[in-house]
């Protein structure tokens, strides 16, 4: 059957915008789901007919009910589904008959029990996308809106939520109750909640496309264990997060499926790499923990992410205002020095023994006053983009809550997020509530907030910056190219893949433009002789042997080989070599490359990821790449603006602009090379893995070289 998955995510309508609603399995018994769902939705205020459906009682709650859904007359635009997973599939096909649109399906027993679940699973979606419906689910514990036309808790969660402005998506059930509590507790307004669960159907990419087009939406949290569709998640984030903040929690930081990944680029790509590129990419902010998730949504909700990283600190004690300092030292924040303007005003209302350095000490003695007056001095300061007001324990005889009501007022106006922290617990309640009616987050400790401002301040930065362009390149043969990769994917089925031959490589970058030095095959001590004479000393050796994936572990490379002689012994010396590890039968021969000795040695690769899609790689280190480990990956396509922030973004980039007086390197090369391998692994997605190792950055105005390359090819068929 074909599949028919409407193309509009806009028909989330039926699953989130009802109009009417059957609780098919609303049972009579208190603790059931069933019965909890319906309950949850007559008492939140569902603005529609609810109608249960239950083949054994003739009311539930009071309410009548329906032997099965065929038998509601009136029409029903969605169902939630809490039957036994034998019923489900009867239940919608049922459903699909009647006209229903949107099904959510609470039932667990599928994909997550295992292949006969998975089986059944794969079932019912095909017959959800074959009737034009959608689904959410199966697995999960239901679905929110508090918008003021729905008012729908469909979900037996035990908490509803208070309305506001930021939606929330759950792919597990348990940390969706979590999630609705912390929002609770914190006073965080919610637009939508959908627990995901199985995402048969409605998944991530959907949520986002429908909140990023919600007027009411202002901040999205997600908490996901996999994105789904790469190419189309990250095209939605990067959409969506223009105008309204994603945050995530991304579980499952180490993954299973570097099967034999053998290059460079495949080893290093073996942990969180996929999730932090996807990130970087998208602008996504990425958290750790459902705390953090919350305490960035109490930030986004309501203050503007900062202009730049430069931080105000106002404390009255000096401990506390340290801990600050640190934290924005270790977050990447700065605490800069204040105007002398700014400093002379501050003496003018605080008391003499006050430190009017950054940070702003006003002493335990500082009351409402001091707090307001020098919250909105600062804020005038033009050399902080955020400003962090910390209280400690309010001084006797004064209210608890006027410290937090202060603050609002000193920060009324500001084009600069305000953030507060009140340390203690006597006072801390009434403040807090201060500061909620102010729309000012408050943090327990210096370090949570600055945490928080480190990442909006990340997230202000990527808004900032050019959105760029992918380049396209005159010299680019694409038909060279599918010719080889073409020729090459017959053998590069099964998990392992195929590499491409030597030759077969230089075809394929000289097609992409790629610089690589002159090298021609050798298969006898007298022809390696004989090229090297031909090609031109200095040249290097290098071993051709099948299963030889490293070629300087086994002593398969010979380096600055500058006459006949040093080139018939580098073959020798090679062949021994391979003999010693047992791979003389493997031995081809060699490949007698011209020596490129100059430039600074850089690693450039690719990483077709599971779940990402494909990753490139830059860093430096030649052979070393691996123990150093300074590398940074991105998600592809990189544009002009990614590939010069990736150069960028290494430990070690001050190797390419002169250190201790080294030629400055052709960075704008490197540049062109990462765009260049981004259009080949694009192209060709059948590129599972590839290394340019070493990569000779030469100076600047002379471009780089890759000196040594390997391609391996995968089917997924």
């Amino acid at each position: 059957m074909p599949d028919k998955r409407p193309a509009n995510p806009g028909t989330l309508a039926s699953i989130l915008r009802p109009r009417s609603i059957a609780v098919i399995g609303a049972s009579t018994r208190s603790d059931s789901l069933g019965g909890t769902i319906f309950k949850n939705l007559l008492a939140f205020g569902f603005n529609g007919p609810v109608y249960p459906v239950n083949n054994r009682a003739s009311h539930v709650h009071s309410c009548r009910a329906y032997k099965s859904v065929s038998d509601i007359v009136d029409g029903v635009e969605m169902a939630i589904i809490s039957v036994p997973q034998p019923h489900v599939k009867g239940v919608i096909e049922e459903c699909a008959s009647i006209g229903v649109k949107g099904v959510v399906v609470i039932t667990a027993g599928f994909k997550e029990t295992g292949p006969a679940g998975g089986a059944l699973e794969a079932e019912i979606t095909e017959l959800v996308h074959a009737n034009g419906m959608r689904m959410v689910g199966p697995n999960c514990m239901g679905v929110i809106s508090t918008h003021p036309d729905i008012r729908m808790d469909g979900s037996f969660a035990p908490i509803s939520p208070p309305p506001g402005t930021v939606a929330v998506g759950s792919q597990s059930g348990a940390l969706g109750v979590v999630m609705l509590e912390y929002a609770k507790d914190l006073n965080i307004g919610i637009s939508d909640f959908v627990s995901m669960g199985n995402k048969a159907d409605v998944s991530g990419d959907d949520l986002l496309h429908w909140w990023g087009d919600d007027p009411r939406t202002k901040v999205i949290l997600l908490y996901l264990e996999s994105f789904g569709d790469p190419k189309t998640f990250t095209e939605n984030a990067m959409r969506v997060n223009r105008t309204k903040p994603i945050v995530t929690v991304k579980s499952g930081r180490s993954r299973r499926g570097l099967q034999a990944a053998s290059s460079h680029t495949g080893s290093l790509a073996g942990t969180d790499v996929g999730v932090q590129a996807l990130a970087k990419k998208t602008g996504m902010i990425r958290v750790d923990t459902v705390d953090e998730l919350f305490d960035m949504a109490a930030f986004l909700a309501h203050q503007p992410a900062p202009r730049g990283n430069k931080v105000g600190i106002l404390t009255n004690a000096g401990g506390p205002g340290i801990l600050a300092t640190d934290a924005c030292e270790a977050w990447g924040l700065e605490v800069p020095d204040l105007e002398p303007e700014i400093r002379e005003r501050l003496n003018r209302v605080l008391p003499n023994e006050a430190s009017v350095r950054n940070p702003v000490d006003m002493i335990a003695s500082a009351g409402p006053e001091q707090f307001e007056q020098a919250t909105r001095i600062l804020l005038d300061s033009n050399r902080i983009d955020a400003l962090l007001v910390i209280a400690v324990r309010p001084p006797v005889r004064v209210e608890t809550g006027d410290i937090g009501k202060s603050i609002v007022r000193g920060a009324e106006g500001a084009d600069k997020p305000v953030l507060a922290c009140f340390m203690g617990a006597k006072g801390v309640t009434e403040s807090l509530s201060s500061m909620q009616a102010g729309n000012i987050p408050s943090y327990p400790f210096p370090e949570s907030a600055i945490r928080v401002l480190s990442r909006a301040a990340r997230y202000g930065d990527w808004l900032a910056r050019p959105e760029g362009k992918i380049r396209a390149f005159e010299h680019f043969d694409l038909n060279t190219i599918r010719e080889v990769i073409e020729g090459a994917a017959g053998r590069a089925k099964g998990a392992e893949g195929a590499w491409l031959t030597g030759p077969e490589v230089a075809r394929v970058l000289t097609a992409a433009g790629i610089r690589i030095p002159e090298a021609r095959f050798a298969a006898t001590h007298d022809e390696a002789v004989a090229v090297a004479r031909a090609i031109g000393f200095p040249v290097v050796l290098k071993a051709s042997a099948d299963g030889v994936e490293h070629k300087t572990d086994v002593g398969g490379v010979r380096l600055d080989i500058r006459t006949e002689e040093e080139a018939g012994a580098a073959f020798d010396g090679i062949a021994q070599s391979l003999a010693k590890h047992g791979l003389s039968d493997s031995m081809r021969g060699v490949l007698v490359q011209s020596l490129v000795d100059d430039g600074v040695e850089a690693i450039v690769g690719v990483n077709r990821d599971e779940a990402y899609g494909h990753l490139v790689m830059f860093g430096l280190g030649g052979t070393h790449v691996e123990l150093l480990r300074d590398v940074r990956f991105r998600s592809l396509p990189l544009t002009d603006v990614e590939a010069r922030e990736l150069v960028r973004a290494i430990r070690s980039y001050p190797m390419l602009t002169g250190y201790r007086g080294a030629p400055v390197a052709d960075v704008a090369a490197l540049e062109e090379l990462l765009s260049r391998i981004s259009q080949l692994a694009t192209e060709f997605p059948l590129i599972a893995e590839m290394d340019l190792n070493p990569v000779k950055v030469l100076a600047s105005g002379k471009g780089c070289v890759a000196v040594d390359a390997r391609i391996l090819l995968r089917r997924d068929d």
